[in-house]
């Protein structure tokens, strides 16, 4: 899937349910992946809407979660039924409410109260496990439920809203249309696009045909 700059340590703190893979580049998202890396697992959930739904199903939801590594990929979520989905895009519209308000200097006070109260609750509890060839990998303690999955997401979205650190980081893809929000941690902080394979080449098009365009005229 598409992935966003490399994730720094300082500005990228997760609840211990919460694992981020760091590539090294974001690629365009794809409506048939299941995750666009943003740098942080709640922006990763904002961009599930973009450019079309992408947790239409509880496959996809099942996918997503595996993909985002809020659990490892081989958990079975398997109490998982139509119901998490509406509970995972209600979470994500407060969420997309709550991270813009702060973009904006808007209070999102509705949203930020679900957002705390679904961080209240525990989130997946991970262990090590020996893999075959001896090394540790991360597994959990049980099959999670919806409520706990939840909390993961939720707690993420406040460690980063209250970092001000990674807060400062946030930024909105510059690209027409594009309504994606990451984290930038490219150096000197000057990265424009959520993707340089997608908005970023559709901006350096535009602009090579404005100029072929002055030339001809």
């Amino acid at each position: 899937m598409a992935s966003g700059a490399t994730s720094a340590a300082a500005a990228t703190r997760t609840s211990p349910a919460v694992t981020h893979t760091s590539p090294a580049q974001a690629a365009a998202p794809s409506p048939h992946e299941p995750r666009f890396d943003a740098g942080r697992i709640c922006l990763d959930l904002l961009a599930t809407a973009h450019p079309e739904e992408r947790l239409g199903s509880i496959e996809r939801l099942r996918a997503w979660c595996a993909a985002a590594g809020l659990v490892p990929p081989d958990t079975p979520l398997s109490a998982a039924e139509p119901s998490w989905l509406a509970a995972f895009r209600e979470l994500r519209l407060r969420v997309d409410e709550l991270v813009r308000g702060e973009l904006d200097g808007r209070y999102a006070g509705g949203a930020l109260e679900r957002v705390n109260a679904l961080a209240r609750w525990a989130p997946p509890a991970p262990r090590a496990v020996r893999a075959e060839d001896g090394t540790l990998v991360r597994a959990l303690h049980d099959d999670p439920g919806c409520t706990a999955l939840l909390a993961a997401v939720a707690r993420d979205a406040v460690e980063l809203l209250t970092d001000p650190v990674a807060r400062a980081r946030l930024r909105r893809c510059e690209g027409d249309n594009c309504p994606l929000i990451y984290l930038d941690t490219s150096r000197g902080r000057r990265r424009r696009w959520c993707s340089s394979e997608a908005c970023g080449n559709r901006e350096r098009v535009a602009r090579h045909r404005r100029r072929a365009a002055l030339a001809r005229a």
